[in-house]
C-alpha cells in the first residue's frame, strides 16, 4: 500500500494507548439506502488506502457489519482499529443483560469476520441501571476482555451524564459523543471532554457534518428546526466568503484537542475521498476569528 500524500495526524486514544488517525470512518453510511456491497467494500477500502486507521460500526447500521466484514478481507483487518457496538440490534435493541451483550457481541463478530474487537460500545442505553448492575453490559464486555474478544470498552450515546457515569466507574476505556462538538453544538465542551480527559478516557466525537447539515450543500428550507437554520446561515457566510463549509466543519472538530478522532459517516468512496480532502486542507487564523464572531 502506498503512503498517502497527505497523512493524517495521529492522537492517543486516551489510556488505551492506541495511536488513532484523527479522522475516522463511521460505518451507518455504507449499511442503509441504496449502497451497494461493492460501493461499501470499495468505500472501507478507499479509507485505508488513504491512512484511516480507525473504523466505527454497529449492529444498527443495516448492512453495515456485514459489509465491513466483506471490506476487512484478505488482509484487510490487521491495517485498521475496529470498534462495533452492542444494545441496539433490531432484533434484541434494549437487551443490556449478559446474554444479550455476549450475544450481540458474538453476532457482529460472525458478520466482520473477526475474532476479536479493538473496541466494543455500549450503545444509546436510556437508562445507565442495566448496564452498571451486577450482570449487565460492563460486567460482561470486562469478562470478554479478559477473554479476548474485546480489548477496549467504551459508551456511545447522547447524553453527557451517562458518560459520566460510566467513566466513574473505572470500566470504560474511551466515550463516543455525537452532535454535540460541531459548529451547530459545542455543549460537548462544557464539562465532558475535560472529564474525559482527566480520566485518560479516550474521547470519538460523531456526527461533526451535524446529521448531514454541514456537508457544504444548502440546508433544505422544508426544514425549520434552530439547527437547519444556524447552518443556513454558516452555508451562506461560506458561500459569500468562497469557503468550503465541509472543510470547515471537520477541521472545527479536528482543532479540538481533546478529541482524538473524529467519525465520518461515508456512504461511498467519494464521500471518503471529500471528507479526507477537509480533514487534511488547512483554515487560515483569519477564517477561524471571523467564524468564531459568527458563532
Amino acid at each position: 500500500m502506498s503512503t498517502p500524500k497527505h497523512p493524517l495526524p495521529l492522537r492517543r486514544l486516551g489510556r488505551t494507548e492506541l495511536d488513532v488517525t484523527c479522522l475516522s470512518m463511521g460505518g451507518a453510511g455504507i449499511g442503509r439506502g441504496e449502497i451497494t456491497d461493492d460501493e461499501a467494500i470499495e468505500a472501507v477500502r478507499c479509507a485505508i488506502t488513504l491512512g484511516i486507521n480507525y473504523l466505527d460500526t454497529s449492529p444498527l447500521y443495516g448492512e453495515s457489519e456485514r459489509r465491513v466484514g466483506l471490506a476487512l478481507a484478505d488482509g484487510w483487518r490487521e491495517k485498521i482499529y475496529l470498534a462495533t457496538k452492542t444494545g441496539t440490534h433490531p432484533k434484541w435493541r434494549g437487551d443490556y443483560s449478559a446474554a444479550g451483550t455476549r450475544r450481540s457481541v458474538e453476532n457482529s463478530l460472525r458478520l466482520l469476520r473477526t475474532d476479536y474487537l479493538d473496541v466494543c460500545l455500549v450503545h444509546d442505553p436510556s437508562s445507565m441501571d442495566p448496564v452498571v448492575a451486577k450482570g449487565g453490559a460492563l460486567d460482561e464486555l470486562q469478562r470478554m476482555r479478559e477473554e479476548g474478544l474485546v480489548k477496549f470498552i467504551g459508551l456511545g450515546v447522547r447524553e453527557h451524564e451517562f458518560h459520566k457515569i460510566a467513566i466513574e466507574t473505572g470500566i470504560v476505556d474511551v466515550i463516543l459523543t455525537h452532535l454535540d462538538y460541531t459548529l451547530l453544538s459545542q455543549t460537548a465542551n462544557e464539562w465532558l471532554l475535560s472529564f474525559a480527559h482527566e480520566n485518560d478516557i479516550g474521547v470519538i466525537n460523531g456526527s461533526p457534518l451535524g446529521m448531514a447539515l454541514l456537508t457544504g450543500l444548502e440546508p433544505d428550507i422544508e426544514n425549520k428546526s434552530p439547527e437547519a437554520e444556524k447552518a443556513r446561515q454558516l452555508w451562506q457566510w461560506a458561500t459569500d466568503n468562497n469557503l468550503s463549509l465541509l472543510n470547515l466543519a471537520i477541521q472545527f472538530s479536528l482543532r479540538q484537542p481533546l478529541i482524538a478522532t473524529t467519525l465520518t459517516g461515508s456512504k461511498n468512496a467519494i464521500e471518503v475521498e471529500q471528507n479526507f480532502a477537509a480533514a487534511t486542507t488547512p483554515v487560515s487564523d483569519d477564517v477561524w476569528q471571523q467564524l468564531q464572531v459568527l458563532l
